[in-house]
């Protein structure tokens, strides 16, 4: 029992309890590392697990803290990395049977700040192939399966990272959201997930580094708010690697999430004016909505009514991923998941007209977002449309509407990193089923401290207890 609530406890207090000896690295690494021998099968959270590199990180970190050396703001905290990012010396796959075997020889800067800020990482987690599934299937083995109802998806395409932070098989997981792939799955798994604003956090080397990053940004998954704010602050910066790399220095995050909200204007939307959602996921976040007038919020329904984004998206997101992966449509077809093979030919169609429309259409987007964010500080809305779906059964009618099965469910997170806004997704309660509802709170641009703020005060009205999942 007590190395089941060691499993759960916060990342801020594990750092407090490595560095007064309380507790050793090496004994937190075995915890967790058992608990993804024994959970793991049935979840599939991880691609790739390094029990030797852990243990020997943890040897070290537990050498200087006996020591007394300086310890970094993460030293010691077992993390999980998702897959998409490079690991020296450790497999990473991008969720790819073509690259099952790659094992690169430098890491990706956001785990060469992880390794900096004293960081041991358990693994790679299970991701859809290159990221371009809002749920977590790929051809290197079974899917990700959600804790609290294996039958069903975690999400995507971080859907591993979410799966094991609620499962208890890591501390902190990082993952990257270019369309909600951080805020789908902690909407299904009932965990909190954070995208940056674009620029924030910076990427290198690029997954697609013949194309701008106008779309995805890595950021953190956790169990806390206050976990979130301390990973945000290892991973902000500019770095010049990254010429899209925000200059402006990064805000205390960590301070962010005592300051409170009262006196902030807060709009809610239960729909952007566009999307089909469920009824129940629609009372149970208004339900929470409400709860910011009691944090001294002002309240109001959002005038917010956006013609469908998703062509405009698909036209950009398709098109990124063509220029790096575009390839592979004849040297390795065959190995490609459908859902990959369906995004790259879709890309192949994309005409010169069609993406200078779709940057049009940001411009517009962006417009009324700026209209909106003149009157509020924070927007509200579902994260998802719906509470999470048995696997491979992704919904073809939400509240009586047909909507298209590849991202009818997700309407509210792509339109977000069109705009490039900081959003989060924070858990607000549970469907009929049981199943976790995520409620999103989306900030102005560059102002992830407010949409911090909003989270952890909500966070401390305990509408979500933390309740653990059936898997954990």
């Amino acid at each position: 029992m007590i190395e089941d609530q060691l499993a759960f406890t916060p990342a801020t207090q594990l750092g407090e309890l490595i560095a007064t000896k309380a507790i050793s690295p090496v004994e937190l690494v075995d915890l967790y590392l058992s608990r993804i021998q024994r959970l793991d099968g049935r979840l599939n959270s991880y691609i790739t697990v390094d029990s030797d590199g852990a243990l020997r990180a943890a040897r070290e970190a537990e050498a200087a803290v006996q020591r007394g050396d300086a310890l970094g703001p993460l030293h010691g905290i077992p993390v999980s990395v998702k897959d998409l990012e490079l690991t020296r010396g450790l497999t990473t796959t991008g969720g790819s049977l073509v690259f099952k075997d790659r094992v690169p020889e430098q890491d990706s800067l956001v785990v060469e700040r992880l390794r900096k800020a004293g960081a041991i990482i358990l693994g790679k987690t299970n991701t859809p192939e290159f990221g371009l599934s809002g749920t977590t299937e790929n051809r290197l083995g079974d899917a990700c399966r959600n804790p609290w109802d294996p039958n069903r998806t975690s999400g995507g395409s971080s859907g591993g990272a979410a799966a094991a932070v609620a499962a208890g098989l890591c501390a902190l997981a990082t993952g990257t959201d270019g369309g909600g792939s951080i805020r789908i799955p902690a909407s299904f798994c009932g965990v909190y997930g954070l995208k940056p604003t674009q620029g924030r956090v910076p990427r290198y080397p690029a997954a697609v580094p013949a194309v701008a990053n106008q779309l995805s940004q890595p950021g953190p998954i956790s169990r806390t708010v206050a976990d979130a704010a301390l990973l945000l602050g290892v991973l902000a910066g500019h770095d010049s690697r990254d010429p899209a790399s925000l200059r402006s220095a990064p805000d205390d995050y960590a301070a962010a999430t005592g300051s409170g909200v009262r006196g902030l204007r807060v709009a809610w939307s239960p729909d952007y004016g566009y999307a089909a959602v469920d009824p129940e996921v629609v009372r149970v976040c208004n339900y929470a909505s409400e709860r910011f007038r009691d944090l001294g919020c002002s309240l109001e329904q959002a005038e917010l009514k956006l013609d469908d984004p998703f062509p405009a998206f698909f036209a950009l997101f398709s098109t990124s991923s063509y220029a790096g992966f575009g390839q592979l449509l004849s040297s390795d077809g065959e190995r490609l998941t459908d859902y990959a093979r369906y995004t790259l030919d879709y890309a192949a169609t994309v005409t010169g007209v069609d993406y200078a429309r779709a940057l049009g259409y940001v411009d517009r987007l962006q417009s009324q977002f700026d209209e909106l964010f003149e009157r509020f500080d924070l927007l509200l809305s579902p994260t998802m449309a719906v509470p999470a779906f048995p696997i491979e059964q992704r919904p073809t009618s939400i509240a009586g509407r047909a909507v298209e099965p590849f991202w009818g469910f997700l309407p509210f997170t792509y339109p977000i990193n069109m705009i490039g806004h900081p959003a989060a997704s924070i858990p607000c309660g549970l469907s009929a089923e049981g199943l976790p509802i995520g409620l999103h709170i989306v900030g102005r641009r560059a102002d992830e401290p407010s949409v911090l703020a909003a989270s952890a005060a909500f966070e401390q009205l305990g509408v979500w207890s933390n309740p653990r999942p059936a898997v954990s």
